[in-house]
């Protein structure tokens, strides 16, 4: 059981990545792929810190503006 908290948190990470990815068009962030980018890789962080992140992660999720 403990060995498998490691591959949940990983997947959770990779599946945020994918999911703001895929709907990185519906925020109001740059379109240029190096902010996209660090976007994508710092969600966790960016999600708990900074409110118009959040915002903009949530469109991203529902695909809509």
């Amino acid at each position: 059981m403990i060995k498998l908290i490691p591959v949940i948190v990983l997947l959770v990470y990779v599946g945020g990545i994918w999911l703001f990815i895929k709907g990185y068009n519906y925020t109001n962030f740059s379109r240029q792929l190096l902010p996209k980018l660090a976007l994508a890789l710092l969600w966790p962080a960016l999600l708990i810190i900074n409110p118009s992140y959040r915002k903009n992660f949530q469109k991203a999720l529902k695909g809509r503006d």
